[in-house]
């Protein structure tokens, strides 16, 4: 082991090494004994692709150059479906529905807006009969009869046909989700909620009966305004199960389809389902769900499997198919007969030792107010390298977005980056996190900007005072909330040396006015509501404490941000440089909320290890190009 400082360390983990061959893999759809998935692609421009697997052969169904992605509630989700041997999906670019079998071109169901990516669709599922296709449907401006304040979602049924004849099956409710028909196509269900609510927050289940593509006699099955119901599913008998955190777990009811009913079917004290940021969820079929626990998931089945998380979870025959990854490798499709593992699209091997990859520590530390918040700890990590006596390792502090979201329980390389160059990374699961129940969740209401923050210190402080971190070598970073979350740890405490905003929302009462309509009131619940509470929204602001940050920061920012704007970002460059403190800027180019094209990712991670080498005073074995510091 040859001792070197910290951020010296040479790694076999460059940033070109999280991108080069990266295969992102998103949701699964069985479709018999076919299993097809959808592969993001940072080498191609981030472009996703739909592939079938079939008896062991594996092929591209979707055209050279598509990209399935949806943009409805801008997070997306739910893009595509099968259903007998056709996939029906949306293209990025136009946003319309089509149908396509392999071998074949696609053909457009849904028309042609009056203004570019206006109409968009999403979570749908093919009716029984095989005429429509249900979804989530988002109408923006510039069309008739159309708020152009606020996009309008409903559902709607999209012919199969050809004809691009679409029929409205529910409209009134702010937002839609889930729409599932009955295996005999006589009923449909959904979830729906309403403004200021996230669907964390408080859901509905309705139900209405189905004849050809019309909707009639809509009705409300569950919701009593403090629960979030998610995932409706129809059983093969015509039974019906909704997931529900009623009793603080988000566990799976039975519903009685005539009295909306819930009776309680599956479950702990732990949560099966995750937030609904994205459409096209999927954890639990029949009898068999996921278990989300504070070190990763597992199976109610008793089956164990090498996977530490567990999404998209099917049922393909026999069979079960899932999204597995763990902490030591990236995510693959996964096909489980029995107790045997078949790898149907295996991770990427990145021919490392395994030292690289250890599994984290899971952390439970107290924080303000008496309370207690969570994380995951990885100490530096390296074969070949290990720190000189006396020499503790500086601490990169991770933030999750969300807020409403949770640390990954899986290799996340972009860490390993960090700890294979000498750092400790901690990710952090503040109060308000998920999958530790709905009580611990809420726990942000009303408290977002303050709570997050005091619990990203604690945890930096936790492990300082144990002797795991140097206490003057921390830097925090995060990405969207993370990004506020890390602004205001800069301008409020004296405790990190450095941090990276990566498109964090700098003005809270902006998110009121300029946001999309998915997040245009989240704002309420987490800050107040307003204009009440517009003293609090100024407080809580990052762009009014610039004046208070002290310390060098790197601010990273898509050009085409539709959920964070670049106005937030430019506002803190411009105040930081007026205040003469030194920070770095890059705007990339048709990026949006996340980068994901090859070259910007590589471009962020050597940007955030060339300005810490610079702040912290270290030079990194990487050849990198510097960033502008104003």
């Amino acid at each position: 082991m040859q001792p070197l400082p910290a951020g010296t360390w040479p790694s076999p983990i460059t940033a070109a090494t999280l991108v080069g061959g990266a295969i992102g893999i998103g949701e699964v759809v069985a479709d018999g004994d076919d299993v097809w998935w959808a592969e993001q692609r940072p080498e191609e421009a981030g472009r996703t692709a739909l592939v079938r697997w079939r008896a062991g052969e594996t092929i591209e169904v979707t055209p050279p150059g598509a990209n399935v992605r949806t943009r409805v509630h801008e997070y997306g989700g739910g893009a595509w479906w099968v259903d007998r041997g056709a996939a029906y999906y949306v293209e990025f670019d136009d946003q319309r529905l089509r149908r396509i079998e392999p071998g074949g071109e696609p053909e457009m169901l849904s028309p042609e807006p009056a203004a570019p990516r206006a109409l968009r669709y999403a979570d749908g599922r093919v009716t029984p009969d095989g005429a429509w296709y249900g979804c989530v449907h988002e109408r923006h401006g510039d069309l008739e009869h159309v708020d152009r304040r606020e996009a309008v979602n409903e559902l709607v049924a999209v012919a199969t046909d050809g004809s691009q004849r679409i029929v409205t099956l529910a409209t009134g409710a702010d937002f839609y989700a889930a729409p599932r028909v009955s295996p005999d196509g006589t009923r449909l269900v959904w979830i729906q909620w309403m403004h200021p609510n996230m669907p964390w927050d408080a859901t509905e289940l309705w139900i209405a009966d189905l004849v050809d593509g019309e909707a009639t006699n809509h009705r409300r099955l569950a919701g009593n305004g403090d629960e979030a119901l998610q995932e409706p599913n129809w059983g093969a008998d015509g039974s019906l199960t909704v997931a529900t955190d009623r009793t603080d777990w988000w566990n799976l009811y039975s519903v009685d389809l005539e009295s909306g009913e819930l009776t309680h079917r599956a479950g702990g004290e732990y949560d099966i389902v995750e937030p609904h940021w994205v459409f096209g969820g999927s954890r639990y079929v029949g009898d068999i769900h996921v278990i989300a626990g504070p070190t990763g998931d597992r199976l109610s089945n008793g089956v164990e499997v090498p996977y530490s998380s567990i999404t998209s979870l099917r049922r393909s025959g026999d069979a079960l198919v899932f999204v597995g990854a763990s902490f030591s490798h990236e995510s693959e499709v996964v096909r489980l007969v029995g107790a045997e593992v078949e790898v149907l699209r295996p991770a990427r091997d990145l021919g490392l030792d395994d030292v690289f990859f250890p599994t984290p520590e899971f952390i439970e530390y107290p924080t303000t107010d008496g309370g207690t918040a969570y994380g995951l700890f990885s100490a530096p990590a390296h074969p070949d390298h290990e720190l000189p006596a006396g020499e503790r390792p500086p601490l990169v502090v991770f933030i999750h977005g969300g807020p409403t979201s949770s640390a990954d329980r899986a290799l996340r390389l972009g860490q390993r980056f960090w700890t294979s160059r000498g750092f400790a990374v901690v990710d952090v699961d503040y109060r308000g996190s998920t999958s530790y129940g709905r009580r611990y969740r809420n726990l942000l209401r009303g408290n977002w900007c303050k709570t997050d923050v005091d619990d990203a210190v604690a945890a930096a402080r936790y492990l300082a005072d144990r002797g795991d971190v140097d206490g003057g070598r921390l830097v925090i970073r995060g990405g969207s909330a993370g990004g506020t979350t890390t602004l205001l740890a800069l301008a409020h405490h004296d405790v990190f040396a450095t941090g990276t905003n990566l498109f964090g929302v700098a003005d809270l009462e902006a998110l009121l006015t300029d946001d999309h309509k998915f997040e245009s009131q989240y704002a309420v619940s987490l800050v107040g509501p307003w204009p009440e509470a517009a003293d609090v929204y100024a407080e809580r602001s990052p762009i009014n404490h610039v004046d208070a940050i002290s310390r060098p920061l790197l601010v990273l920012q898509g050009s085409e941000d539709p959920v964070v704007p670049p106005a937030h970002s430019e506002k803190i460059v411009e105040a930081m440089q007026r205040n003469g403190i030194p920070v770095g800027s890059i705007v990339f180019d048709g990026e949006g909320h996340g980068f994901r094209r090859a070259e910007n990712i590589v471009r962020s991670v050597e940007a955030e290890l060339w300005f810490y080498g610079h702040v912290l005073g270290f030079e990194p074995a990487d050849e990198i190009e510097p960033v502008p510091v104003g």
